[in-house]
């Protein structure tokens, strides 16, 4: 089992995801280029910490796919050599490498545009990872998208467009269950009927599952779907449980204040919660191996810690090996 972690570094002060800078119609504007410098560094700073596994930018190609801006679209092309390079060293440090599209990438919009953008930034992802010469474990991870009033036509809608990626796009792709509109049981119906794999995540589906399917169960549906050979992964976080804090202006007295509100359980924590984890592992003991992507706010600092966290639990010798924790 792997753990890993998505997109900022905050082991290591000063390293960037990618290239950060605003866009610009001059030749010195934001480039992959600079990405591909940054994620070099990254690399390195993953094998020193014995890390291996990490979620890559969803702009780490700036503005590639952007519709109104055609002068940035041909960066991979242009990076493909330095591309190899990079991809290469991931491969020599084991380290599994993903993409997750932003929010606004949404295939089942009712929007044809808005899908046809979402097809062009699938295609881009999947085409750096090919270029990085990465297996077939490098995934895409996505959701279904919208409810937009009518589950089942948004369901179909999403399934006959990934009937329009091309092949090579459409083997990166994996799709995930989320907190709000779509569960496990429904990401498992769009899997049957793509050959999509499922990526299971632990706290969407603690806060949105109708069906009650059960947590081994879920893991165990969700990793079978995934081709043999690949070892599947799921995402793992734990919820916020702070109080919130906001500044808002009062109604009576039209003067701003200070409110205090409960925390939003669909929220990442800033840590793992090692209790929680520990119990998940023994839920699923004894299930096919599998990756962890941790989501918490901390980051590879969360990480680091939830590790040094299990070892200090004395977790079982079995669960320690499990886990590879070094």
């Amino acid at each position: 089992m792997r753990f890993g972690f998505a997109v900022k570094i905050l082991g290591r002060p000063g390293l960037k995801s990618h290239d950060t800078r605003r866009w610009s119609a001059a030749a010195d504007g934001p480039h992959l280029r600079v990405s591909i410098d940054c994620f070099r560094e990254i690399l390195r700073y993953l094998d020193e910490a014995n890390i291996r596994m990490y979620r890559i930018s969803s702009d780490f190609a700036p503005y590639v796919t952007h519709p109104d801006m055609p002068w940035f679209r041909g960066q991979i092309d242009e990076c493909l050599d330095e591309l190899a390079e990079v991809g290469a060293l991931a491969r020599g440090y084991g380290i599994r490498l993903s993409f997750h599209p932003s929010q606004y990438i949404v295939l089942n919009s009712p929007d044809e545009e808005i899908a046809r953008h979402s097809i062009e930034d699938y295609k881009a992802q999947g085409r750096m990872l090919d270029a990085m010469g990465q297996g077939s474990e490098a995934v895409v991870v996505t959701h279904i998208g919208g409810v937009y009033g009518d589950r089942a036509g948004s369901m179909e809608r999403f399934i006959s467009r990934c009937e329009r990626l091309p092949g090579e796009t459409r083997r990166r792709l994996v799709v995930e269950n989320d907190d709000a509109s779509y569960s496990v049981a429904d990401v498992l119906r769009v899997s049957r009927a793509t050959g999509i794999p499922v990526v299971f995540d632990y706290l969407h589906h603690m806060n949105y599952n109708p069906g009650r399917l059960g947590i081994r169960e879920a893991v165990e549906r969700s990793l079978a779907t995934w081709p043999s050979g690949v070892q599947p992964k799921i995402h793992f976080s734990s919820p916020r449980t702070e109080l919130r804090e906001q500044r808002r202006k009062s109604r009576e007295t039209g003067k701003m204040e200070t409110v205090y509100l409960p925390p939003l359980l669909s929220q990442h924590s800033d840590y793992v919660n090692p209790y929680e984890f520990a119990m998940f592992v023994r839920e699923v003991e004894g299930l096919p191996e599998f990756d962890v992507m941790l989501e918490a706010k901390a980051k590879d600092l969360a990480l680091l810690r939830l590790r040094e966290q299990l070892v200090a639990m004395g977790l079982p010798a079995d669960t320690e090996a499990m886990l590879s924790i070094t």
